[in-house]
């Protein structure tokens, strides 16, 4: 009976804590914003990636089917892709130094 009622509680805890981490509508506005700033930042030093650009459509349209939890992931994979553009920006801004001959 011990076992039983352990394992009773383990499961209302996993289905709570599962309930818990399902994402929300804030959740997404908050990745969706964080991305959108990486990605400006990005236009900003004109390097803006196509694959950004379809990870934020797909964000959107994930979220407005109400499936929440894909639209937060594809935010963030956005937000990634954008600081990763930044990263290739401001790498390539000194890099052709090491291409010109002296």
């Amino acid at each position: 009976m011990r076992i039983f009622a352990a394992v009773i509680g383990f499961v209302c805890f996993a289905a709570v804590t599962a309930a818990q981490a399902a994402s929300t509508q804030a959740d997404f506005d908050s990745a969706l914003a964080a991305a959108l700033v990486a990605e400006k930042d990005a236009g900003a030093l004109k390097n803006r990636w196509t694959t950004t650009e379809q990870a934020l459509a797909a964000a959107k349209k994930a979220a407005a089917t109400g499936d929440f939890d894909a639209a937060v992931k594809q935010a963030k994979q956005a937000e990634a892709l954008a600081k990763a553009s930044i990263a290739q920006a401001k790498e390539q801004d000194t890099a052709w130094k090491a291409g010109v001959i002296h």
